[in-house]
């Protein structure tokens, strides 16, 4: 029952988005601190970096292995960096202490080189790090970290997020986690829970057991919380859930159905999607007071509500129209002004963490895309397309889109892909299941 109840009140959150419109070409230069490397007509031209493996000692062969390995990750798949097949230094780095002989790295085409080393000690891990400019034989960073041994593979997230913002001036966004729902079982009963994992799909973990049917997971800003909706004994109701600890507590208590919750930039609130028979409006709701403030009023479809950066405008999806297309209200509702003009329907719009742009699903007669478009509506341009896409969520740095995509067929199933904001650089995420509706959580502190 509550699958239909979904496919009948969610007609705004059913399959949407895809392309008809061309690819807009973009067209910029990393910024002078970059060594090199740029983005011209929607394709990367990543930068050749040589990640040396960092040097261990007192017992830490293991932990220098997995932080070079999550470095060499993080950086080749971003799409911005070619990091070089260690097969080919010239120079072994054997001395963290002493300076590169960079003739040997320039010899192998590299334009940045990486070196470390890795220390157990007193029970943590301590690494440290060098970033060299291969041209000019200049030290560009120098960090140390020290961590427990089960977060050694934060250590190289927060390494790699380090090297990503000295070489291209923009943040990092590896020290991230994701969390989405893991779908498991036969294709007419699949089971749904939820579930987090690192952004490389590694240390996956389960949040719910699957008994309940769950949807839309959404981070708070300190990334400690999500808000989400559940069925449980055919009643829907939006939840908190600390993800550390898995307490959970109601957001709130509605007669109708609520759905797509998200929350405000400052945490203090939630926005969300009240049903009321055949239509659906907008609500806010304090976590403080419990007080709660309806912002959309009109008989249609009004849901998958989204804030920008600054808490001070709202963008959602409504049907007022006639079909399913975008919109932005001020954040006390005023001012509901309509964004989305091109072929096709549009759906689960998100601001971009950086404000610059509005992600959303477009669904025309030829399939489902992922697309972006300014906040004013202008500068839409389609990012991917596929038999079926949906769901964006933001990479906190404002640069990369993940989503889902689904196949056909009896085996098919969602599974998450991302792709930088240049339309280039797709990429699977790897999960332990099929796996849909991801939220991207703010860095990790």
């Amino acid at each position: 029952m509550a699958q239909t109840m979904i496919s009948n009140l969610i007609r705004t959150k059913t399959l949407l988005a895809m392309i008809c419109a061309l690819f807009c070409a973009v067209s910029f230069s990393l910024p002078a601190r970059a060594i090199d490397g740029t983005v011209t007509g929607g394709k990367i031209n990543p930068l050749p970096i040589a990640i040396a493996p960092f040097i261990a000692g007192g017992g830490a062969d293991d932990a220098a292995g997995t932080i070079t390995s999550v470095i060499t990750n993080d950086l080749g798949h971003s799409g911005y960096f070619a990091p070089i097949d260690p097969a080919s230094f010239i120079q072994q780095i054997s001395d963290f202490g002493q300076e590169p002989r960079f003739a040997d790295w320039r010899q192998i085409q590299a334009k940045a080189l990486v070196t470390g080393q890795v220390f157990v000690e007193g029970g943590k891990i301590r690494a440290e790090f060098r970033l060299w400019d291969v041209n000019s034989q200049q030290q560009l960073a120098a960090q140390q970290f020290t961590a427990s041994p089960k977060s050694v593979r934060r250590i190289g997230h927060l390494i790699a997020d380090v090297i990503y913002k000295q070489l291209t001036g923009i943040d990092g966004y590896f020290d991230t986690r994701v969390v989405f729902v893991d779908e498991s079982g036969p294709k007419n009963q699949r089971v749904k829970r939820l579930m987090i994992m690192d952004q490389d799909g590694f240390n996956p973990r389960p949040l719910t057991d699957g008994r309940d049917l769950v949807l839309t997971p959404r981070f708070s800003p300190n990334s400690q919380e999500i808000t989400y909706m559940s069925f449980g004994n055919n009643s829907p109701r939006v939840y908190l859930m600390n993800i550390d600890t898995k307490q959970r507590e109601i957001v709130g208590e509605f007669s109708n159905m609520s759905f797509a919750p998200r929350f405000s930039p400052d945490g203090q609130k939630v926005i969300m999607s009240l049903q009321d028979g055949g239509n659906a409006n907008i609500f806010e709701l304090d976590l403080r007071s419990k007080g709660t403030r309806q912002l959309t009023n009109v008989p249609a479809i009004n849901t998958a509500p989204s804030y920008s950066p600054d808490g001070s405008q709202i963008t959602f999806e409504s049907d007022r129209g006639g079909t399913q297309q975008v919109y932005v209200m001020n954040a006390d509702g005023s001012n509901q002004t309509r964004i989305s003009f091109g072929d096709g329907r549009y759906s689960t719009p998100v601001w971009s963490p950086a404000g610059d742009y509005i992600a959303f699903t477009k669904q025309t007669a030829t399939g489902f895309g992922i697309g972006v478009m300014k906040p004013d509506g202008s500068g839409e341009r389609i990012l991917t397309e596929g038999f079926h896409n949906e769901g964006p969520t933001w990479a906190p740095n404002g640069r990369v889109v993940m989503f889902f995509r689904d196949t056909q067929g009896e085996n098919g199933g969602p599974q998450l892909w991302s792709v930088d904001i240049t339309g280039y650089n797709e990429q699977k995420i790897p999960t332990p299941e099929f796996a849909s509706d991801p939220a991207w959580s703010p860095k990790l502190n």
